[in-house]
């Protein structure tokens, strides 16, 4: 019981663009912050944090005492990463979205360990999906992180593909708000209320699209910086999960082994070896769990090709993945296929 009593903490180096947001939107967040009783230092800003009912507080403070357009909306435009500019230098230098997407990974890490942003992929539309960690119910002022959220994604995007990025929808699980029409202006895309996911839906085509900002060397060094960083940081508890976000993200690591996967993550093969033992856990074992999940929900797209699929997987051919997928769920992907559609 004690430990569920614990503070959740939030890393807090994104204080300057609280500030600036709510400059824009006339608010006095010092008096706020001094009400609350939240101490700000920027000289030691990247030691920073803030509990995460605090945050959630001054969020709805912020939205109440804005005097001039939707906190939530500004707040998301104002992000940026000049407090972690490795990760800007990542993103902007990308070659493609897909890899720009690498980022989402590191924001968990560096900034927020309680926002999930995951890149699906289905048929031709692949979607970022957002998810807030470590509450099991729906908090009042989560749609409006939400809304911040896809606030700043849209603003790379429009930073990396140009002005207007074609993005299909946006699903949103909360009902509609009463500024449910700023939405449209503020995304340029169909918003749909009430939907079973946070999601931004786009043409799976653009995550392969070349970006002007390529480029390769620095890009390279801001990875290298970054991961530096990450082997400092990544305690045990996440490794596993970084592990399984590098195999859905890079389906190539499939069958290239542990140490393949240790370069992935900036770490030592040994170090990667002893801990995952030190959680009772193997890499052939994680690749496995992450093997059958894709493999599960790729074959609910009845367009998706067995053979394409084994290959995407990094089986050798057809026989050795449905060997496999027998051995995971006792029938073949054909069956399983088969079941899921008469059901």
């Amino acid at each position: 019981m004690a430990q569920d009593d614990t503070p959740q903490l939030v890393p807090f180096i994104t204080l300057p663009n609280w500030i600036k947001a709510a400059t824009a939107c006339g608010v006095n967040i010092q008096a706020v912050f001094d009400r609350m009783g939240i101490a700000t230092d920027l000289m030691r800003l990247e030691d920073a944090t803030i509990e995460r009912a605090q945050l959630a507080r001054v969020m709805a403070a912020c939205v109440r005492q804005s005097q001039r357009h939707h906190f939530p909306f500004v707040l998301g435009e104002t992000y940026a990463f000049e407090y972690l500019p490795d990760l800007e230098t990542f993103v902007t230098t990308s070659p493609n979205l897909r890899e720009a997407a690498v980022v989402f990974d590191w924001v968990r890490a560096l900034i927020n360990p309680y926002i999930d942003v995951r890149l699906r992929e289905q048929g031709d539309s692949a979607r970022l999906v957002l998810q807030f960690l470590g509450t099991d119910t729906e908090t009042p002022t989560q749609p409006w992180f939400a809304e911040t959220m896809f606030t700043a994604i849209h603003k790379f995007a429009r930073q990396l593909v140009g002005p207007t990025p074609q993005f299909r929808e946006l699903r949103l699980r909360h009902p509609a708000p009463a500024h449910a029409d700023a939405y449209a202006q503020q995304f340029g895309t169909v918003i749909r209320f009430d939907q079973p996911e946070d999601a931004l839906v786009f043409d799976r085509a653009l995550l392969d699209q070349p970006l002007a900002g390529d480029f390769p060397s620095l890009h390279a060094q801001a990875r290298s910086r970054i991961e530096q960083q990450l082997r400092r940081l990544l305690p045990q508890d996440t490794l596993v999960a970084a592990i399984e976000r590098a195999l859905e993200r890079r389906p190539a690591l499939f069958g290239q082994g542990a140490s393949a996967m240790a370069e992935e993550l900036g770490l030592h093969l040994r170090t990667l070896q002893r801990r995952l033992r030190d959680r009772n856990e193997r890499f052939d074992q994680i690749q496995d769990r992450v093997r059958f999940r894709l493999a599960r929900a790729a074959l609910r797209d009845p367009d998706v090709e067995l053979d394409q699929l084994s290959e995407r997987l990094g089986f050798s051919d057809r026989r050795s993945f449905t060997r496999a997928f027998c051995r995971w769920s006792g029938e073949t992907p054909s069956a399983y296929r088969a079941h899921r559609h008469d059901g």
